[in-house]
């Protein structure tokens, strides 16, 4: 599968999620055959702070250098320490804005980016720079979080909500397989909303979809392991969470599509809630790469 992914971007910021996702970088491109680019993104000082004087100007120009040299050294450092031959680029400014340029100027074909966690106001309202760069990166971003042991990809969990997109999920869903040699699951959850059926209701609709998710599966390429799954959850967030992370998934890949701005502002899509609450790292398909 050499080319499916010529070249990651590794989004750096030293702390232990950044150094996870570094991992996982390197997990991929070994498999790929990928380079990659380790980026920094020192914080400036908005425009305002300039119009001081020229000796506050000065000095404010001084830290900003001072912290580039000083990130730069450390990516050197990580680079020696862990022999990882990545190209090291510093940048100032907002880390999701110097994140998606960095990605168009190197043409890079994923992002890496570790997964802090966050209040619940953050959740709802801001969300984290991990999902500002998916609502605009131009790639896939692999994000993940801080877990124990080195990167596997037995499993992969693909969710689908029986929409034009899914067939682009499922596509970089046999390419990840086949390279790292996974096994996949197409998976559906029969969101309920706090509804009230019967069993035997509930049991019909279940029986449908996943009759419906079998037909999909025939036209699945030969040589991967794959297995279908419907449920019934509140919601397909926490349907799809709660189902990974029971069953043991090695990674979610999945597409954050068809959600309309106002909605995605106020709420996130079902794929950003995912990265907010689980545990599991989750290849995300952004809404660039969605449409075929």
């Amino acid at each position: 599968m050499a080319g499916f992914l010529k070249k990651i971007l590794w989004a750096a910021d030293f702390s232990d999620e950044s150094e996870e996702a570094l991992l996982y970088a390197q997990a991929f491109a070994k498999v790929f055959k990928a380079r990659i680019v380790a980026l920094n993104v020192v914080l400036g000082f908005p425009p305002s702070f300039y119009d001081s004087t020229y000796m506050v100007r000065e000095e404010l120009v001084k830290n900003v250098k001072r912290s580039r040299e000083e990130a730069k050294k450390k990516l050197e450092k990580i680079k020696k320490a862990k022999a990882v031959p990545f190209k090291v680029v510093v940048k100032e400014g907002s880390p999701s804005k110097r994140i998606i340029e960095t990605a168009e100027e190197e043409k890079v074909d994923l992002i890496a980016i570790g997964k802090r966690g966050m209040s619940a106001i953050e959740k709802l309202f801001i969300g984290s720079v991990a999902n500002q760069v998916l609502r605009n990166s131009p790639v896939p971003v692999l994000i993940t979080k801080k877990r124990i042991g080195k990167p596997s990809f037995k499993k992969i969990l693909v969710p689908t909500d029986f929409s034009a997109q899914e067939e682009v999920e499922r596509d970089y869903a046999w390419k990840l397989a086949k390279g790292f040699g996974s096994e996949i699951t197409l998976f559906h959850v029969l969101e309920l909303y706090g509804h009230e059926f019967s069993q035997q209701v509930v049991d019909k609709m279940l029986q449908s979809l996943l009759k419906k998710l079998r037909r999909r599966k025939k036209g699945e390429k030969a040589g991967i392991k794959i297995g279908e799954e419907v449920i019934r959850a509140v919601n397909a967030s926490a349907g799809i969470v709660d189902y990974a992370e029971t069953n043991n998934y090695d990674l979610i890949v999945t597409s954050t599509c068809a959600q309309r701005k106002l909605e995605r502002f106020f709420l996130g899509s079902t794929t950003e809630k995912v990265i907010s609450y689980t545990h599991i790292p989750v290849f995300a398909i952004p809404p660039a790469k969605c449409v075929r």
